[in-house]
């Protein structure tokens, strides 16, 4: 079903648009794995990685299901590829509470590709009059000049941020210095790491220090870079900078597609302090949560992709090792399934999530939360040494935390 027997059609005046795959077969995107001897997690993770990097044919559906069984313990587990022209997070999580079960006594097998696409709320139905079609071009020729008007806000901030007529009221785009390893032109190879936390270890820490998860979250993600760095002898002297989707959903949204927008956000100056990095970062997401509020949702997303599409430019000009980068990493958070999910009545323990590199950057880190646990999935070139070791460094800086929090 739709989209997964779509492909991108990139060819016609209408620019990129979705077209049916006229030779569809279900064979080209199904695969099992399964190895001579069992697999450890570790080496359960570094398949996946040597299956996250190849780029998919762009003449079939952009996805592939890959079920690597003979993992140590009698477990086994589901790598998803897809691309993100098909979905955001939010879509994905729906369509995973679509097609697995909240009963361990489920046996009815939905999988995502089969699923019924969502009905679309308010569909026409018989003829249009004249009047209500003169005014839907007009409020569409008004939402154009609102989302007109929220671009060039965007686009003056930047500029007064950039010519010292503001200090910190936002991050400027294409400004991040090459002093790490984690930006710059992608190289060959892929490492998966994965950490997690308990949700309730999160939640005591968010309500004590009235901050949000979010906050709590990127202060330790903040605070374990800048000492994954400092264990390979960079000590930076300026704050790590991190693109950061925002979900623009609003409640007359369907659930399917893409609905989001990427910002910029400097996270807080170096610091032993976990405490007073978790306060500047709140600081900082309250900026720029007020300038995403600041402009309709579709200002934000048009904006995205013109720096997307920059982005993409310098990447194909083969400039992005010689021009300043946007930012060092990704970081994003999806909420997710809040009880445990079944497949044929085998429990899903765990849930990482696996995102995709972007122009200039050799890092991606991705938040998930599960049945009460929140997973962190990082995916980053193969020279970036150790990745496991940052992944563990995030949990070792909520207990940091926790214990600052605590001798205050």
């Amino acid at each position: 079903t739709e989209p997964f027997n779509l492909v991108i059609n990139f060819v016609g005046l209408q620019g990129p648009h979705w077209e049916y795959c006229q030779d569809f077969s279900i064979d080209q995107h199904l695969f099992y794995h399964r190895p001579k001897r069992s697999l450890s997690w570790q080496e359960a993770k570094d398949l996946a990685a040597a299956l996250h990097e190849p780029l998919m044919d762009r003449d079939k559906p952009l996805w592939e299901f890959h079920l690597i069984d003979g993992i140590k313990g009698g477990r086994f587990a589901i790598y998803l590829k897809l691309h993100h022209a098909y979905a955001d997070g939010m879509t994905m999580t729906s369509w995973l509470n679509r097609s697995l079960s909240e009963s361990p006594e489920g046996y009815d097998l939905a999988p995502v590709w089969e699923l019924p696409p969502p009905r679309r709320s308010g569909a026409a139905s018989g003829k249009t009059s004249l009047t209500s079609a003169l005014g839907k071009l007009t409020g569409q020729a008004w939402r154009q000049v609102l989302t007109a008007g929220g671009i060039a806000k965007l686009s003056a901030q930047q500029y007064l941020e950039r010519s010292g007529l503001t200090h910190e009221a936002v991050a400027l785009l294409f400004s991040t210095a090459k002093d790490t390893p984690m930006t710059g032109s992608a190289t060959p190879g892929r490492s998966i790491a994965t950490s997690s936390v308990a949700m309730d270890r999160l939640n005591r820490l968010r309500k004590s220090t009235c901050s949000t998860l979010n906050h709590v979250a990127l202060a330790c993600i903040d605070g374990a870079m800048h000492r994954y760095l400092a264990a390979s002898g960079i000590v930076l002297d300026h704050p790590i900078s991190i693109q950061m989707p925002v979900n623009l959903r609003t409640d007359g949204d369907g659930p399917a597609g893409n609905k989001l927008g990427i910002t910029l956000v400097d996270l807080a100056r170096p610091t032993d302090d976990p405490y007073r990095r978790l306060r500047e970062i709140g600081y900082k997401l309250r900026n720029v949560k007020n300038q995403v509020a600041g402009v309709p949702g579709s200002s934000f997303e048009q904006f995205t992709i013109l720096v997307a599409g920059m982005s993409e430019v310098i990447d194909k000009l083969q400039l992005t090792d010689r021009l300043p980068t946007n930012g060092h990493t990704v970081v994003s958070n999806v909420p997710g399934p809040v009880h445990p999910l079944y497949l044929l009545g085998s429990r899903v323990e765990r849930m990482y999530p696996i995102s995709t590199l972007a122009p200039g950057l050799r890092l991606n880190i991705t938040m998930f939360s599960y049945a009460g646990v929140l997973h962190f999935g990082l995916v980053g070139t193969r020279d970036l040494e150790n990745l496991q070791d940052l992944a563990d460094l995030v949990v070792d800086e909520f207990e940091a935390l926790e214990n600052a929090v605590a001798s205050r």
